[in-house]
């Protein structure tokens, strides 16, 4: 079973985003072997954090990394990704909020390769959004595409074998890595727990909108990742 030390959790902060303040507080179970690595963009006026936005990480152990660099998704879990040499690779969104057990479920997982990922769910939102959940955990479950607000675990090595995230795309580099996964015969592996997100896109855009935007998005890229070519 992967041991908590040997794991880095890369999270991408896009501008303006300060969710990660209530995400890293809840990785306290970490010990102080394992890495956080906050990959941010440059030339944000609020980046890198000032010294009093980490007076609330006083429970974390492990080692925290500030990055910068180019804007982008993709570009900035790879440049994340590249600053450690742990065994284990976590890729969670700011506003990803944790199960009480779910970092003894990432213990609990078997050691051989594989690409595992938890069930999303809303910590906010309207209770339409439990059909979103429910369509997520169809798709991952059924057709085997989970998505990167569902905490996307897996080694290093097998990271990097598939190429890491393809940095050329606007969106769904999350989408077009599961489908490198699947075509390399990576084993997907369901960790049976919700990983908590924000609804706050849909309570922007429209619930209806946004869903259907959604969908309309995730059949697109799974025409065109569903080949040969990244």
């Amino acid at each position: 079973m992967p041991a908590l030390s040997e794991l880095c959790v890369v999270v991408p902060c896009g501008p303006g985003e300060l969710a990660w303040r209530s995400l890293l507080p809840q990785l306290g179970g970490l010990p102080a072997e394992a890495q956080i690595v906050l990959s941010g963009v440059t030339g944000r006026a609020d980046w890198p954090p000032a010294d009093a936005a980490f007076a609330l990480l006083s429970g974390l152990r492990a080692r925290l990394t500030v990055i910068s660099g180019a804007a982008g998704r993709g570009a900035q879990q790879n440049r994340g990704a590249a600053q450690s040499q742990h065994t284990w690779l976590w890729f969670l969104h700011a506003d990803s909020r944790l199960h009480s057990d779910s970092l003894a479920r990432i213990a609990a997982l078997p050691a051989e390769p594989a690409l595992a990922y938890f069930d999303l769910a809303f910590h906010d939102g309207t209770p339409w959004m439990q059909l979103n959940r429910a369509g997520a955990w169809l798709r991952s479950r059924w057709l085997g595409l989970p998505f990167g607000d569902q905490g996307l675990l897996l080694p290093r090595h097998s990271f990097q074998t598939l190429g890491g995230f393809d940095e050329t795309l606007r969106s769904g580099e999350d989408h077009a890595l599961v489908w490198a996964a699947r075509r390399a015969g990576l084993k997907l592996v369901p960790l049976g727990l919700p990983l908590y997100t924000s609804a706050r896109r849909y309570a922007e855009h429209g619930w209806l909108r946004t869903t259907a935007r959604h969908l309309r998005l995730t059949w697109q890229q799974a025409r065109q990742f569903s080949g040969g070519a990244r």
